[in-house]
């Protein structure tokens, strides 16, 4: 499209002509000023909706027009016949009909774009009139397009008279209409009945459809062109589950046209379309018919596989594992062709083990592996006999599979691998998990044995010293192991002992197989905690990984697993685990993530430590940190700082959250516990340490106290220690509330909010500790509440947090709304606040606080108070939202505040709901007096039954979003 001299004036505010459509057409194409394509683009939408659209369409498919002018009359055409039917009188169906399949005919030339958007038009046509205006759209879309029909009545005239009657273009017309019409079906919006009676009526269209995509397939004279447009044809309609049985023929037809380069693309999509349907079950004979078809194909496999030809083994491999894996449990049952689905499956078991590297030599492998978990499914889902005989044929081939996955997850080279890009290791990474997932699949079918074969290899190959020098194959192995051993129950395993005996053998010099090493060795932690004579053989090799930066995640998350599960058997070794780990530490091997996991594990080990040993290891592993966190506290802040004592604070953080000394739970069944009851102890070791680094964390507040970050990774320090220590916590409430109350007043953030909502959880019910806790949050409250009048909107998570400390004060600790520092109005107006922010979370946290605090509106006259003069106010906002003001996904959230005022004050919510929904276009414009009532009794009728009320409000939040009816309701 050339750019006119004049793009055209702006078209906003004129009248709707056909000059004016086409000014502004030039004016979206070509006005190099964004803001007035947009003005443009809006306008030509409004366009297309009015009435004038039924008009001036026509004269822009004229054929002196520019094509994306005629695009714009076709688009404008298929608006107006799918969004706009009911507006065309019933009398202008018939010509409309006519004028369509006259431009059509008229556009087989093209251009293609305007062609198919036309066709598309057409589609959306028969699609309002079948079945009663026109009952057979097909039949008579093939008869127009015979040659001899070339001018159809309401013919246009046409500089291209002689072009339309080709039958060559013709018929690539005919095919074009004939493969939208379904897609157009599929993607048009409903009603159930109504999509079920057009399905019917285009299924019984099929039996003049089929036998013409057969002829012009089989006919020498079609082009390749033509036979394209079958194949994309046929598999536009098999998606409207047409019989297969009538389509077996043309089917089975186009497994000619994988023998044709051109066509093999498109045939092979075609075929797997049409196998793949579900409906196909019904037709055994045409199915067992296939399998001939596609096993001759195994030829054209192996030459593709060994010439490296990628597309061609990808397809057929997809042509096979279509019929294999779609159609199992029915080619199973097919006992007089077991052999020939047994040659399938041998075929799919190639294409498992395709030569080459996944996914740089070939990416044909990873389309078999679901194959194996449904036909592993259907065999074992026969009775006990049957069963019985398809595993003597079928084990012997999942073994081999086994043979093969292992050989596929081999890692190539260093050097190979080193050449990969990043994107292609981490396709081969997620591809070894899924042999790693299918392999565990695999167990349930081949049990014991499996690891008794795995196991003997290993062997074989570590006493052999020529086999033992490739790293890969022992790797394999192991990854065999680890795969089963991370899901699977292997404490009754034999060759366990033998497999832990020979992992010290093994020469982990190559840093993929030391980090198969490791997680296979983390994998039988919990079998290391039922027989930990095993560890001293082990643990050597898990600390000798630990110094290494290039074995960090594996060896760390290993480690973490051992002291985890045998924490109670690692005594002897604490003292080494402890020095290689400050170790490891101090010189900065790890990255901070690894860090945590670290500090993590050594909380585990130190939590099975006698108490007394607890305290003077616990400050000899920390000494070194909270050294540099005290020189960094002294220091101007800084980034690099920042970052520092965020680090620090983030590995006692993951230190605290495990070190738990009160695990009675986890200690060996029927083991004496040494340790006395809390209150008969000195304070636990970790609220010591607590207080002596308390100032030091004060310090670093006072520098820090602006930034949100550090702030958060203090508190999280706290918050961990409390969650783990629970009452123990208990000597650090009065301070800890002190300081949060200090610095929330000066800085407010979301993190202290958390943290005291976790001592809410905690302590609400301790009178000891009480005091401290009101105090604080008459303090958080007092300061929140002036963020809400000064504006909260910059702070949502303050807002969500907020809430949730509310609701969970209203939970365990509802007398504290009885102080007179609460200014329980206010509070009400902040939920309402919050009930209208953007933010999802915020949104949940407010209804979480009002479904919390209606229930006290007896029991608590100032809850009684607020609510009868603001009941009012929050029945509208919650409804409100259900009408649109919020996503749909929080309807659940909404449904739960307003079942919570129908039950506790029903008088009151009846009178709101009536008053609030009498206002015209409230919630929505959408939904009409009449269903408002429904909606109001439907509601006020239900005060018990939760799932009940949240259908009811989902329902009104579909009619308030006018998408009720629209297929929309379960999105």
């Amino acid at each position: 499209m050339e750019p006119p001299d004049n793009p055209g004036e702006n078209p906003v505010g004129l009248e709707i002509t056909v000059d004016n459509v086409e000014s502004a057409l030039y004016q979206l194409y070509f006005d190099p000023d964004m803001e007035h394509k947009n003005v443009a683009q809006k306008w030509l939408t409004q366009a297309q909706a009015s009435a004038q659209g039924w008009q001036f369409c026509w004269a822009l498919l004229s054929p002196d027009k520019l094509p994306e002018i005629q695009f714009f009359g076709a688009s404008t055409l298929h608006t107006k016949i799918s969004r706009h039917w009911s507006d065309l009188p019933t009398e202008q169906h018939q010509s409309l009909r006519m004028q369509l399949l006259s431009h059509i005919l008229h556009f087989s030339l093209g251009p293609k774009m305007v062609l198919t958007r036309l066709c598309v038009a057409l589609a959306s046509l028969a699609l309002n009139l079948i079945p009663q205006a026109w009952s057979k759209p097909v039949a008579d879309m093939v008869r127009a397009f015979q040659p001899q029909k070339a001018e159809p009545e309401g013919g246009i005239a046409s500089s291209s008279a002689e072009a339309t009657r080709d039958p060559h273009v013709h018929c690539l017309a005919l095919l074009e209409l004939l493969t939208v019409l379904p897609e157009e079906f599929q993607s048009s919006r409903l009603a159930q009945a109504r999509r079920a009676q057009m399905r019917e009526a285009l299924i019984g269209e099929w039996a003049v459809v089929c036998p013409m995509l057969r002829q012009l397939l089989q006919s020498q004279d079609s082009s390749n062109q033509v036979k394209e447009k079958v194949l994309r044809c046929l598999s536009s309609w098999v998606g409207l589950d047409v019989p297969f049985g009538e389509s077996q023929g043309l089917v089975q037809d186009c497994f000619t046209a994988l023998a044709n380069p051109e066509l093999f693309e498109t045939a092979v999509e075609t075929i797997v379309n049409a196998i793949s349907q579900p409906d196909c079950q019904r037709y055994t004979d045409a199915l067992v018919n296939l399998m001939p078809l596609i096993l001759g194909l195994h030829d054209q496999l192996k030459t593709a596989a060994q010439d490296g030809d990628m597309e061609t083994s990808h397809g057929i491999c997809r042509i096979a594992v279509a019929l294999g894996e779609t159609h199992s449990r029915v080619l199973l049952e097919q006992v007089d062709h077991w052999q020939e689905y047994l040659a399938l499956v041998n075929m799919i078991l190639f294409c498992t083990g395709m030569p080459g590297h996944y996914p740089v030599s070939e990416t044909t492998s990873s389309l078999t592996l679901t194959f194996w978990y449904t036909l592993q499914d259907d065999i074992l889902s026969f009775e006990e006999e049957k069963q019985a005989v398809y595993l003597q044929v079928y084990r012997p081939i999942y073994f081999q599979l086994v043979d093969v996955l292992l050989h596929k997850s081999h890692y190539p080279s260093q050097e190979e691998y080193t050449s990969w890009s990043s994107d292609d290791k981490e396709q081969f990474r997620i591809y070894r998990v899924d042999i790693s997932d299918t392999l565990m699949y695999v167990y349930e079918m081949l049990g014991a044995e499996l690891l008794s074969n795995l196991y003997d290899r290993l062997g074989r190959q570590l006493m052999d010293p020529q086999q033992s020098a490739i790293w890969q194959d022992t790797e394999a192995l192991l990854f065999g192991f680890q795969s089963i051993a991370e899901t699977i129950d292997v404490n009754y395993s034999d060759v366990i002992p033998g497999l832990i005996g020979l992992i010290p053998r093994i020469n982990i010099s190559n840093v993929m197989l030391a980090d198969t090493v490791m997680y296979t060795i983390g994998s039988l932690a919990e079998w290391l905690a039922d027989h930990p004579v095993m560890l001293s053989g082990i643990l050597p090799m898990v600390l000798q990984g630990l110094v290494k930066a290039e074995l960090s995640v594996s060896s760390v998350s290993t480690l973490k697993r051992i002291c985890r599960e045998c924490r109670h058997d690692l005594g002897p070794y604490v003292h080494d685990i402890l020095a290689v780990s400050q170790d490891a530490l101090v010189k900065e091997i790890h990255k901070s993530s690894q860090c945590m996991w670290l500090m993590q594990a050594l909380g585990f080990l130190l939590s099975a430590l006698p108490t007394e040993e607890i305290l003077s290891s616990l400050h000899s592993l920390i000494s070194p940190h909270v050294q540099q966190l005290d020189t960094l506290a002294q220091q101007e802040p800084n980034p690099t700082n920042k970052l520092s004592i965020i680090h620090i604070l983030g590995m006692l953080s993951s230190l605290f959250a495990t070190l738990d000394i009160n695990r009675e739970a986890d200690s060996p069944e029927g083991a004496a516990n040494p340790r006395l009851a809390p209150s008969q102890t000195a304070h636990n070791p970790v609220v010591v340490v607590l207080q002596q680094v308390f100032t030091l964390i004060q310090t670093i507040l006072s520098k820090w106290l602006d930034d949100s970050e550090v702030v958060e990774a203090v508190c999280g320090v706290f918050e961990k220690s409390v969650r783990t220590l629970l009452h123990d916590f208990g000597p650090m409430v009065a301070q800890l509330s002190e300081m949060l109350g200090q610095i929330y007043s000066a800085f407010p953030q979301a993190s202290a909010l958390d943290l005291t909502c976790q001592m809410v959880h905690i302590f609400a019910g301790d009178e000891y500790h009480i005091s401290s806790i009101k105090s604080l949050i008459e303090v958080l409250t007092s300061a929140t509440l002036v963020i809400f009048q000064q504006g909260p909107r910059d702070h949502p998570d303050i807002a969500e947090s907020f809430m949730q400390l509310h609701a969970q004060i209203l939970k365990r600790k509802p007398d504290l709304y009885l102080s007179e520092q609460l200014d329980l109005k206010t509070l009400f107006y902040c939920g309402i606040l919050s009930l209208k922010f953007p933010e999802t979370p915020t949104i949940k946290s407010a209804s979480m606080f009002f479904t919390e605090l209606l229930p006290h509106c007896k029991d608590m006259s100032s809850v009684g108070e607020v609510l009868q003069s603001d009941g009012k106010l929050l029945t509208e906002t919650i409804l409100q939202a259900v009408g649109g003001g919020s996503p749909r996904s929080l309807t659940e959230h909404f449904s739960d505040v307003l079942l919570s005022l129908n039950r506790h004050c029903p008088a009151l919510f009846t009178q709101w709901l009536k008053e609030t929904l009498q206002t015209p276009g409230f919630p929505s414009a959408h939904v009409s007096t009449e269903q408002k009532d429904t909606f109001t009794q439907q509601l006020l009728r239900e005060q018990t039954n939760k799932r009940h009320v949240k259908e009811i409000v989902k329902e009104f939040s579909l009619l308030c979003r006018g998408l009720q009816g629209t297929g929309c309701s379960d999105c």
